[in-house]
């Protein structure tokens, strides 16, 4: 077997409507109009659905804070520019979203949020002029600050 490509993402949520609202109207996601009972897909056109969401109430554990087993983030390329960046930055400061982090990765610059319920979501671009494929150990430098 080898894996082709990542398929989707599919994350548990507390408020359906509010996560929505954060994926489609801040993130600008298309949001799947399919009918499910709980649950949304959105997708950026590469395929069917690239995320899942399933509502699953207000009582719903919290995401535990610190080192833990799980996920710790997923990534979004939103652009091929900083100004593509430096424009989702201001967009998810005007609607509230916590900012949590930016990085110079080298290949990327890149951009940390958290959604409604938590989740860290890795907003970026690739660095233009940054081969990865004709040298790999590029993806391992040093994270370096960014400044957008």
């Amino acid at each position: 077997m080898q894996v082709k490509e990542l398929g989707h993402v599919v994350l548990y949520v507390r408020d359906l409507a509010r996560s929505v609202a954060f994926y489609g109207g801040v993130l600008g996601w298309r949001n799947v109009p399919v009918s499910m009972r709980g649950a949304a897909m959105f997708s950026g056109g590469r395929t069917h659905h690239e995320l899942l969401l399933i509502e699953v109430g207000p009582a719903a554990q919290p995401i535990p804070k610190g080192r833990r087993v799980g996920m710790y983030h997923f990534g979004l390329k939103i652009g091929e520019t900083d100004a593509e960046l430096r424009e989702a930055m201001a967009q998810v400061q005007a609607a509230g979203a916590e900012i949590v982090g930016t990085a110079d990765h080298t290949v990327t610059h890149s951009l940390y949020i958290l959604d409604p319920d938590g989740n860290e979501i890795e907003l970026y671009v690739d660095v233009p002029g940054v081969d990865w494929a004709k040298d790999p150990q590029a993806i391992a430098a040093p994270v370096k600050a960014l400044r957008l």
